[in-house]
């Protein structure tokens, strides 16, 4: 069934209902991927069409390299960590504007099994960034890690089609 199958079934569209949109308005996305390393940017590239909207994503799993690579603020790093809702902002915002994306996407959480830095396993922050607006949804998952990491790229595309949408009317 795939990405495309699994996440029509949820009632929001799917991926390629997503691309669609993004081509027909000429609009492009990135991502900047922690706990699901990439994962998202590979459910993207499952959709055939999908190099017309697709910039590129950057997976930024060592905390360092979110500064590096997705110009999240070394300050913001050190007085909130990377997993908290404004470093998933900073991440959807550096990768949207490094990038030269309409929307930017990025997931940072704890996929588990343990804890991390007294954060729990299953908490997650998917963000997504556009023009007008930056919305950052927490995510409290179980099950297992494999669970959480695809729990969490199906939150995270459902944020970023739920933005596109509110930016179409």
């Amino acid at each position: 069934m795939g990405w495309n199958g699994r996440m029509e079934s949820t009632g929001w569209g799917g991926i390629e209902w997503l691309v669609g949109v993004l081509k027909a308005r000429g609009e492009t996305l990135a991502t900047a991927e922690s706990l699901t390393g990439g994962m998202v940017g590979a459910a993207l590239t499952d959709v055939a069409g999908v190099s017309a909207v697709y910039r590129g994503g950057v997976v930024v799993y060592a905390t360092d390299l979110k500064t590096k690579l997705a110009g999240v603020p070394q300050d913001l790093l050190d007085a909130v960590g990377p997993v908290h809702p404004d470093t998933a902002a900073a991440l959807a915002t550096g990768v949207r504007e490094r990038l030269e994306a309409t929307y930017g996407l990025a997931t940072t959480g704890v996929a588990g099994p343990d804890p991390q830095a007294g954060i729990e396993a299953g908490t997650v922050y998917v963000a997504a960034a556009g023009p007008a607006s930056v919305q950052v949804r927490k995510l409290q998952l179980s099950g297992d890690r494999g669970a959480v990491r695809q729990a969490s790229v199906e939150a995270a595309l459902q944020l970023v089609a739920a933005l596109v949408t509110e930016e179409l009317d």
